[in-house]
This record gives structure tokens, C-alpha cells and sequence, in this order.
């Protein structure tokens, strides 16, 4: 597995990882088969969130005894990002992750607390070492802006954004700030929530002939695809051990400049929207 570094302190992580959005509405036990086999594949880089149900114990049983391999993530809800709250909510996450720590720690989105108080109760998290680093989620060039006049430079890990082929928003703007800033990029939902592109339309078989060339199924090209540049991962989610074994495929697999050239004439950018895409 290929490994990439994640934020200004730069620490090592899988460059395909593992999501867990909507993971606890599979089959428990294949849940699990899956999440620990794409640990022993490599994918270490572990996320998961306060609103994503009972995914947080169901990481915490897949991560037993093996705490120390795991790059492990968590989210914290707008609705609890005040000061008090977002602490609150980390010692939650914490116990049902059942660890003393989390790597980095994720604001979900921005809402109606000050970023400011948010800030500092991560701060306040750093310096009690319940997380080692923090970032945030779905926040675009101006939020990201915000952010780093309050924490300063250095401080900001990531930005988790929607990407996928036919979602390419955020490298009009929000890619390249990240990039200048040491911010690391995670591509959520990669394959598009369910939207994956078809072997029978143009741009599907596009993907499928280059998976041909190169011996890899169309998945692995488009993950390939997404993390070509060095600040940007990805965490799919993998409900069946041969879905996560194909995902974590995807981190030893490199395109050449022109099968790149290919995908991005199938999957264009698009013009800037107004806002940023998130689902």
C-alpha cells in the first residue's frame, strides 16, 4: 500500500483508507470480515463519526487489539461544536472507539457555533492529547480561510470533501489552497455514493479499457485516478472483504500521464459551482 502524508506534521498514512458512512447498515459480521481484512491490506487510515450511527463500536471491534497499526478519525456534529460540547462529544467517541486517542478529529461540517470555539476546544483536546491533530469537513476556500486566520498556520490536518470522477468541485479552489497550505485532501464517497459510471456509457467504458491495459478493475482506476496527486486520499467504504480487497488494490496501482489525460477528457471538470458539493 502506498503511503502518503497527512497534514503539515506530515504522518505517514495508507493513501486508500477505509470509510464507514452508512457501514452499520450491512451485515455485522461481514462489516467486520471486511474492515479487518482491509487492515491487513494496508488501508490503516480508519474513518468514521459520531453520526454515523453504530459505526463507532463497529470500528471499535474491528480495530481490537491493533489500536497502534490504525490511523483513526472521528467527527464531531455541528450541533455539538461548542467548546463544552465538542469536548463532551470526543470523550464520547472515544469510549465507544474504546482508545485514549484519536489521530485527527473533524469538524462535519461548518454550522451555527463560531469556528473560533470549535478551535479551541481542539486545541484544548491536542493539549490533553485526546487527538493528535485536527481538521475539517466540507468546507470550502472561504471557511478554510476562516479556519486558518483563527488556528493559524500548521494547525489545519485536512479538509474531507465529496470527490469522485463526476465531482471534481473542489479542484477549481478548494484542492489547490489545501495543497499550498499542507492541508491533506480526503476524497469521500470516491466511487459517488451509488453512482458509480456504468461499463456501458462512454466515460464507464473509458475507465474499463484502461483497467484492461493495466489489469485492474475499473474501481482501482478511478481510486488511482483521484489520488494522483500526493496531498489527496481517499477512505471508500467496503461492506464484503472482496470489495475492500479491491479498494485496497487501488494504493499500489499508478497511471501513466496519458491513461490520466484519457479519464479526465471522459470525466471533465466542469465549470466552479457556487457552493461546494457535499451530501
Amino acid at each position: 500500500m502506498r503511503l502518503s502524508t497527512f497534514g503539515p506534521a506530515g504522518t505517514p498514512v495508507s493513501v486508500i483508507g477505509q470509510g464507514t458512512w452508512r457501514l452499520d447498515e450491512s451485515r455485522r459480521a461481514e462489516a467486520l470480515e471486511a474492515l479487518r481484512r482491509g487492515l491487513d491490506a494496508g488501508m490503516t487510515h480508519v474513518d468514521t463519526a459520531e453520526m454515523y450511527g453504530e459505526a463507532e463500536p463497529l470500528v471499535c471491534e474491528a480495530i481490537a487489539g491493533r489500536r497502534d497499526e490504525v490511523f483513526l478519525v472521528s467527527k464531531v456534529l455541528p450541533s455539538n461544536a461548542s467548546k463544552a460540547r465538542t469536548i463532551a462529544a470526543c470523550e464520547r467517541s472515544l469510549a465507544r472507539l474504546n482508545t485514549d486517542r484519536l489521530d485527527c478529529y473533524l469538524l462535519h461540517w461548518r454550522g451555527a457555533t463560531p469556528l473560533a470555539e470549535t478551535i479551541e476546544a481542539f486545541e484544548t483536546l491536542v493539549a490533553a492529547g485526546k487527538i493528535l491533530s485536527w481538521g475539517v469537513s466540507n468546507f470550502d476556500v472561504d471557511d478554510l480561510e476562516d479556519a486558518l486566520a483563527i488556528a493559524g498556520e500548521g494547525r489545519i490536518a485536512c479538509n474531507q470533501v465529496l470527490y469522485h470522477l463526476q465531482e471534481r468541485a473542489i479542484e477549481h479552489a478548494v484542492a489547490p489552497w489545501c495543497e499550498a497550505q499542507g492541508v491533506t485532501v480526503v476524497a469521500y464517497s470516491p466511487f459517488g455514493s451509488g453512482d458509480f459510471p456504468s461499463a456501458r456509457t462512454a466515460a464507464g467504458g473509458v475507465l474499463e479499457e484502461i483497467a484492461a491495459e493495466v489489469g485492474a478493475t475499473a474501481r482501482q482506476v478511478a481510486l488511482a485516478a483521484l489520488t494522483r496527486r500526493p496531498s489527496v486520499v481517499a477512505i471508500p467504504k467496503a461492506s464484503s472483504v472482496a470489495h475492500a480487497l479491491d479498494n485496497a488494490a487501488a494504493g499500489d496501482l499508478r497511471l501513466s500521464d496519458a491513461q490520466l489525460e484519457r479519464i479526465d477528457r471522459a470525466f471533465p471538470r466542469g465549470p466552479k459551482p457556487r457552493h461546494l458539493p457535499m451530501i
